[in-house]
C-alpha cells in the first residue's frame, strides 16, 4: 500500500501503538483521503506528535451503544482504519488543516496507559490490506452504479461519472463508501466487510433502503 511517499508492505511497517482520534460517523479506508480540521488542543498535540513519529494516526468510532469509560470518555469501537498524515497546513488561527490517506483496518488489541492527553492502543492491522491486488472478489459494479445514480438524482446532486467510470472497483467501491451520507452504525458496516464485493453489496442494500424509506427510489441504467 502506498500513502503519500511511504509505503506499507508488511506488518513490520505498521507501528503496534498508535494514537486514536476517534470521531462518530467518520469513514476511512485503505487508499481513501480523509481531511480533518483539527481545533480540540489534545489533537493538536497528537498532530505535533505524529509529525516525528510515523504520521499515521488510528481513525475510530465511539462505540455504537454511546457507553463511557469510568473517566467519561467513549469507549471505542473493535474496528478502525489506520491513516497517514499526507497533508499538513496551519491556519493562522490555532488550527490545523489536515489530510489523512487510509493505510489498512485494525483491530483493537488495547488501549494503553500514556500520559499523553490524546488516546493510544495497541493494534492488530489487517495486513491484506497492504496488498491492492489480494481482493479479487467480484462485485455487481452495475447494480453499484445504479443505486448511486438513484441516489444522486433522488438528492438533487451530480457527479464525475467520467471518472467513475475510469474508477478501478476498489477505489471505486471505497470512495463511494467514505462518502455516503449514513450513519455510524452503517459506516461501521462498511468499514468491516470482509471483502470488497461484502462491502459493495452492503452499500447497495443500505442506499436502497433509505431511499425506499424516503419514498425516492428510482431506476436507472447507467454502467
Amino acid at each position: 500500500m502506498q500513502a503519500g511517499n511511504a509505503r506499507y508492505r508488511s506488518a513490520k511497517d505498521i507501528p503496534e501503538l498508535v494514537p486514536v482520534f476517534p470521531l462518530a460517523g467518520a469513514l476511512l479506508l485503505p487508499g481513501g483521503r480523509m481531511p480533518l480540521n483539527i481545533f480540540e488542543p489534545r489533537y493538536l498535540a497528537m498532530v505535533d506528535a505524529i509529525l516525528s513519529k510515523g504520521r499515521v494516526i488510528g481513525m475510530i468510532q465511539p462505540a455504537l451503544d454511546g457507553a463511557l469509560r469510568d473517566d467519561g470518555e467513549p469507549e471505542l469501537c473493535e474496528v478502525g482504519c489506520l491513516g497517514r498524515l499526507t497533508s499538513f497546513a496551519e491556519t493562522g488561527d490555532g488550527r490545523y488543516l489536515i489530510s489523512l490517506q487510509g493505510v489498512c483496518r485494525f483491530r483493537l488489541d488495547h488501549e494503553a496507559n500514556v500520559k499523553s492527553a490524546y488516546r493510544q492502543c495497541r493494534i492488530l492491522p489487517f495486513i491484506t490490506d497492504l496488498d491492492e491486488a489480494s481482493d479479487t472478489s467480484e462485485l455487481d459494479r452495475p447494480a453499484l452504479l445504479r443505486a448511486f445514480q438513484a441516489y444522486l438524482q433522488a438528492n438533487d446532486l451530480e457527479a464525475d461519472w467520467d471518472s467513475i467510470r475510469r474508477a478501478g472497483n476498489r477505489s471505486l467501491v471505497n470512495a463511494l463508501s467514505m462518502m455516503a451520507p449514513y450513519g455510524a452504525a452503517e459506516k461501521q458496516a462498511l468499514l468491516e466487510a470482509p471483502d470488497l464485493r461484502t462491502r459493495a453489496e452492503t452499500l447497495i442494500a443500505i442506499t436502497e433502503m433509505a431511499l425506499a424509506r424516503d419514498g425516492d427510489l428510482g431506476g436507472g441504467s447507467l454502467q
